[in-house]
């Protein structure tokens, strides 16, 4: 049997969606380090798309920055060509966007708003965009040298979590699990496709949380603290490598061991 050759992406292209800030950021870097070319993915930040752009290509690789609100059913399918058009080719795809509606002005919308515009970014898009990328990852791709595609789901997907937030993040995550898990029979053996699921990280939101989250997110991690973006990073480069080739159709639980014994009300 030929032995893998590690945690490299040398010679790979990647897209990832969502990366000028948090955890896409964080996973675009590491992408880069291990030697990857990115596509870097933003809806309108593009000033910092710009700053990753800048720092990838510092460790050596090729970058661009692609602007797209996945929101829209005709922008999805543009972003997809001109992403497979930039090298002619795409070996990884990483579906971490994600519709913001903890922050800013969502935070006064409806329920239904949320879950509608929830729905919109990390359902329909991930779905739409895995599909067609997938079919053309499909057809360039071998099960000797795979693709890859990660979709975002959630660590308490599905034991649930109490309040308007773990109704919607567990019905909306719970919607890219059992998609991922079908899509990887779909593309197999060609591409392999994974779910990361997040715990507890601290992104924008968890940086500017109360208290009693600051204390809920610690207390359910079996390792006592808040998960960074790179710890979901590093989980990213290894299922993108091939040093994960015999994993596939899998969910990733990245939260440091949930623990089911400290449950909590929403504040």
């Amino acid at each position: 049997m030929e032995l893998c050759s590690g945690l490299t992406l040398t010679n790979r292209t990647a897209l990832v969606t969502g990366s000028s800030s948090g955890i896409g950021r964080a996973i675009a870097m590491a992408f880069a380090a291990a030697g990857a070319d990115v596509i870097v993915h933003a809806r309108k930040n593009l000033d910092a798309a710009e700053e990753v752009k800048m720092q990838i290509q510092r460790f050596g690789r090729d970058a661009t920055v692609m602007a797209a609100d996945l929101a829209e059913v005709k922008q999805q399918d543009s972003f997809c060509q001109h992403a497979w058009n930039w090298k002619k080719r795409l070996d990884i795809l990483v579906n971490n966007a994600g519709a913001d509606v903890l922050t800013g002005a969502a935070t006064g919308w409806t329920f239904e708003q949320k879950l509608e515009n929830l729905w919109q970014v990390d359902v329909t898009a991930t779905v739409r965009i895995s599909r067609i990328l997938g079919a053309m990852m499909k057809q360039q791709s071998s099960p000797r040298c795979p693709s890859v595609i990660l979709n975002m789901g959630w660590d308490q997907a599905s034991s649930g979590m109490e309040g308007d937030s773990g109704q919607m993040f567990g019905a909306i995550k719970a919607a890219v699990i059992g998609f991922s898990k079908s899509l990887a029979r779909s593309l197999a053996p060609q591409v392999r496709v994974n779910c990361l699921a997040p715990g507890w990280i601290q992104t924008s939101w968890g940086n500017d949380a109360s208290e009693y989250w600051q204390q809920r997110a610690q207390q359910e991690s079996l390792l006592g603290r808040w998960g960074q973006p790179e710890d979901v990073a590093n989980a990213a480069v290894f299922l993108a490598s091939d040093q994960a080739s015999f994993v596939n159709g899998q969910v990733i639980a990245i939260n440091g061991g949930f623990n089911c014994g400290s449950p909590g009300r929403e504040a």
